[in-house]
């Protein structure tokens, strides 16, 4: 038997457990009832044909589904891939082929669905897939024998962000899973006798599913489980669950904290002080989405030490990196002539910690903070860029930073990061079949640009989007920051994209979401303006600025937005 399937049946004896249905129906289910449904949901499976080494798929919205589905289908020997959801503006049909595509990528036959989308089991009865509701688990009558599963089985199939038209999915093995369970839990100080973890986030993301789901399950901590939906309908509620339930962890990516530092003031009678251990793992982290949310929890006890920004992704399991909790923000202020020109990260002398009390001064709670709440990040002085130290790689990870050629690359060096350790896995599986991840050496490429600083990493942005201008490498999150500080640019919505220059010199538009876009007058004033911030704090004017109304920017399931594919918005 594995260690993970191990710490499954262990944790199975603890008091804790996990609590969905909020904010408005809370039902507290015990992990121990989670087991047992688990067990009794692997015999359905393996009467269904599930057994050790079967792909099974999970589409369901509620976590009060998914917990014991995806514990049943370990149980039963089989590996997890949790699907993409539909949204409201989701073509269904081609959501359907799409889907049929990632099942044959991943070489599943049984399919698990829950509500809100217990009618897609019809279509995959119809096109030769078995499908199993979760209805169907929960009212199975009898145990099952837990397969014993080796190391080197696969856990999850976890799928990449990228365009679900051309699925890839990460294998992660029990191995590679159990590793980095193993050094989150570490480094995080994880403790079911006094954490309480509070999440929103989607299942069918790496964050959500391990951080937030699987963690929680194997190591016996309790949890407090809304969904996105809730989240979206009502930004507060994140921080009144917080409150409510006394809430020790959690996480978000930064266009969250953004928001939560804007509907903030809005609240009354809000306690955050038991909040230590609040995860930003969208990297590059954007230094004033943080420095806005800490000022805007202050008044409400949220301690200045509890933004932890992280470096992960989905091929190392989960984390890579975490800031030494506890610790306040660091920041590293570095020139930034010598960033684009010469790659190097040549610290300004600004480097330190932010202290969120005195950057919220004596501002009354119910007070609106000036400019929306909004903290300038100082780095996006015309000469200078800030990026926040992510700490110290997990144990058992090891971070180098490369050059094109493969040379390693010494410290405050700009180049490729990649990552060696047990929990980054070996194998992609495609539409062309399995893809190696490593190198000969073990190295995986992680595709980021960053560098390191006293063992921490720091991550600048994805090697594929930068924008070179006379010899300059220009990141595109800093013009999205430029264009975002206009009025008007929804925060987290704006977009820099690589423009095909052919022979002449490269250029680039920015596309910004707002809900003025349909305002002749207002599209034109904010056009004009993105093009004046991002010229003044980057000394680089756009080819192009184009205003759209809201949800227009193509994203991931994750809520990025997809850089590449937001070119086929600009006109031809």
């Amino acid at each position: 038997m594995s260690r993970f399937i191990d710490a499954l049946v262990q944790s199975a004896g603890a008091d804790t457990g996990m609590t969905t249905g909020v904010p408005h129906t809370p039902v507290c289910t015990s992990w121990s009832a989670v087991h047992e449904s688990a067990r009794r949901g692997a015999a359905v499976l393996a009467d269904a044909g599930v057994e050790s080494g079967s792909a099974v798929a999970i589409l369901a919205g509620r976590p009060a589904d998914v917990a014991p589905a995806a514990q049943a289908v370990w149980l039963a020997g089989g590996s997890v891939t949790m699907l993409h959801q539909p949204t409201a503006r989701t073509d269904l049909t081609r959501y359907a082929a799409d889907t049929l595509t990632v099942l044959g990528v991943i070489g599943a036959q049984h399919v698990i669905v829950g509500d809100p989308f217990t009618e897609v089991a019809e279509m995959l009865e119809g096109s030769g897939f078995a499908a199993v509701t979760a209805g169907e688990l929960a009212a199975g009558t009898r145990a099952a024998n837990i397969a014993d599963t080796p190391e080197d089985a696969t856990a999850l199939l976890q799928l990449t962000s990228g365009s679900t038209a051309a699925p890839k999915a990460v294998r992660i093995t029990h191995r590679n899973l159990w590793a980095n369970i193993s050094g989150m839990v570490e480094i995080a100080a994880l403790d079911p006798e006094r954490d309480v973890m509070v999440s929103w986030l989607p299942l069918f993301h790496d964050m959500g599913m391990v951080g937030f789901l699987t963690v929680p399950m194997c190591r016996g901590i309790e949890l407090v489980k809304a969904t996105p939906t809730d989240f979206l309908g009502s930004p507060l509620m994140w921080l009144e669950l917080i409150d409510r339930f006394r809430g020790t962890v959690t996480a978000a990516p930064n266009f969250a904290y953004a928001l939560a530092a804007r509907v903030l003031p809005r609240a009354t009678d809000l306690d955050l002080s038991s909040l230590r251990f609040a995860l930003n793992g969208a990297e590059p982290i954007d230094v004033a989405a943080v420095r806005s949310f800490l000022a805007a929890g202050a008044p409400f006890g949220l301690r200045d030490t509890a933004v932890v920004p992280a470096y992960g992704m989905a091929e190392a399991t989960l984390g890579v990196a975490f800031h030494p909790w506890g610790t306040p923000l660091a920041i590293d202020l570095i020139d930034a002539a010598q960033l684009e020109e010469q790659h190097r990260a040549v610290p300004t002398g600004g480097a330190g910690e932010y202290d969120a009390t005195r950057a919220a001064g004596d501002q009354p709670s119910g007070q609106a903070r000036p400019e929306g709440g909004v903290i300038p990040d100082p780095g996006m002085a015309a000469n200078t860029r800030s990026f926040p130290l992510l700490g110290p790689p997990l144990p058992g990870i090891e971070v180098a930073v490369r050059s094109d050629d493969g040379t390693d690359l010494g410290e405050r060096e700009v180049g490729t990061l990649m990552i060696r350790g047990e929990s980054v896995t070996e194998q992609y599986l495609t539409v062309d079949g399995p893809v190696p991840t490593r190198g000969a050496d073990n190295w995986l490429d992680t595709g980021d640009l960053g560098y390191l600083v006293d063992g921490q990493v720091v991550v600048c942005g994805r090697a594929k989007d930068i924008i070179i201008m006379g010899g300059r490498n220009i990141y595109p999150t800093d013009i999205e920051r430029a264009a975002q500080s206009v009025p008007g640019v929804r925060a987290g919505n704006a977009a820099a994209v690589r423009l095909d220059a052919g022979a002449r010199r490269e250029g680039f538009a920015v596309i910004a979401e707002s809900k003025l876009a349909r305002d002749e007058g207002e599209n034109a004033r904010i056009a004009r303006e993105v093009r004046a911030a991002v010229t003044a704090q980057l000394g680089v004017r756009p080819a192009t600025v184009l205003v759209v109304p809201a949800g227009t920017l193509p994203k991931t399931p994750s809520g990025k937005v997809k850089r590449a594919a937001a070119i086929a918005l600009l006109p031809s």
